[in-house]
């Protein structure tokens, strides 16, 4: 089975493909989002913080123990190995761990040079971050045709698709937790809330009026974006994706799906267009 990770600013998310990939199926959540079921083959996946210092064996460790609280054996259960990383140093690690402990596995790094069947329209693509690649491919690969996807992470980040599947470029504005953070170092007086929807728009109190400004205020922001985007592009598919997607998107007017493991399954299908005759 492919083990595929994804490594964030904030967090890092794993996942465990198995080696039938059912067809997507559409229905409605319970959100009111059409999303596919079945996950596209996701077995097993996790969710941890991302520690730059890490060390390669304590990466394996980890993985071998997130593994075995599934009752599986992480010598036997991965046949392959696939990384999209937007922390350098955590890149560095997990390229050691991979040639100490699985050297005899194939590993693809998503990053420059790697094949992803997707032309990249940046002026320098080598800016694209691993993670968007992986977003945008993984999107076509579900939706086909002109796309707007929202990875709401870390940093909120609006990546665009062609119709033909050439990767166009796209917005990035601060996240939901790096607002809340310089929001609550700057003014004092203020202090952490849960992240949950207020009883109104109107706040009537402090919690009330920070819950309503972050939830209602970052989901305007997606539709304000993705109008604009729309503007210049024409129709696209909107697909919410990342850490606070199930949070935000059910407030917004534009998002049309949400998959939460969309990056992992970008993933996937990147290690297999580098590596022929790849199975998970």
């Amino acid at each position: 089975m492919l083990l595929a990770i994804d490594v964030g600013n904030t967090e890092t998310v794993i996942g465990l493909f198995g080696p039938d990939r059912p067809e997507p199926v559409e229905r409605p959540d319970a959100r009111g989002f059409a999303r596919a079921t079945g996950e596209h083959g996701l077995a097993f996946h996790w969710r941890i913080s991302t520690l730059a210092e890490r060390t390669p064996d304590e990466h394996a460790m980890m993985l071998t123990q997130l593994l075995d609280l599934e009752g599986l054996d992480l010598r036997t259960a991965v046949s392959a190995i696939a990384i999209s990383s937007s922390a350098p140093a955590v890149t560095t690690q997990l390229r050691r761990m991979a040639n100490r402990w699985f050297s005899d596995l194939d590993v693809t790094v998503l990053g420059p040079g790697t094949k992803t069947g997707m032309p990249i329209l940046y002026d320098n693509p080598r800016e694209v971050g691993a993670d968007r690649i992986a977003d945008a491919v993984g999107a076509y690969d579900l939706y086909p045709g002109a796309l707007i996807i929202v990875d709401m992470g870390t940093a909120t980040v609006f990546d665009v698709v062609s119709a033909k599947g050439e990767y166009l470029g796209g917005a990035i504005a601060p996240g939901v937790a790096t607002s809340l953070e310089a929001l609550y170092t700057q003014a004092s007086a203020l202090r952490s809330v849960e992240l949950v929807r207020p009883r109104s728009v109107i706040g009537r109190s402090t919690v009330e009026s920070i819950q309503s400004g972050v939830l209602y205020g970052f989901a305007g922001q997606v539709d304000g974006v993705v109008g604009r985007i729309r503007d210049e592009l024409g129709e696209a598919t909107v697909i919410a994706t990342g850490g606070l997607a199930g949070l935000i998107a059910p407030h917004t007017t534009s998002v049309e799906h949400v998959e939460p493991w969309l990056t992992l399954h970008g993933l996937r299908i990147v290690h297999g267009r580098n590596h022929s005759g790849a199975t998970t």
